[in-house]
């Protein structure tokens, strides 16, 4: 299996369709036998589910996402854990264990038509200030 992360600063990213790394990992036998970080040069949202296959990833874990990137992993054939935060390592060991905690229906809400506040799922957090992503919502409380 090779699993990639969205990823920085060792962390799992929050907002996939704005990562500009992903820590790769092959797991056998529920161990990992080889980890490498990968730039995305630049590709994003939709590019990036053919970059993922391209590097030959079938498992992704990420925080936020979209639901075209979402599509666009499962036409590639890419198995998705979202709504996942923490340390990168620690996620990947977890998934290899089985104990991976995860949200099967994560949806990023910058998307669509949706208010920030409670129920908010993307877990940017601090991710409102990370210059490229502003918030459309207007109530964000920036």
């Amino acid at each position: 299996m090779r699993v990639a992360v969205t990823y920085e600063n060792g962390e799992v990213y929050q907002h996939f369709g704005h990562t500009e790394q992903f820590k790769l990992y092959d797991v056998e036998d529920g161990k990992v036998t080889k980890e490498q970080v990968v730039d995305t040069n630049g590709s994003g949202h939709g590019a990036l589910a053919g970059f993922l296959k391209d590097m030959q990833v079938d498992t992704l874990i990420c925080g936020g996402i979209g639901a075209g990137a979402q599509e666009a992993l499962a036409e590639a054939g890419i198995r998705l854990y979202g709504g996942v935060s923490g340390n990168a390592d620690e996620a990947v060991k977890a998934l290899a264990a089985g104990t991976l905690s995860y949200n099967p229906n994560v949806q990023c809400g910058h998307h669509g038509n949706h208010e920030h506040g409670e129920g908010h799922s993307c877990g940017h957090g601090h991710e409102h200030g990370h210059g490229e992503h502003e918030c459309r919502h207007g109530n964000c409380g920036r």
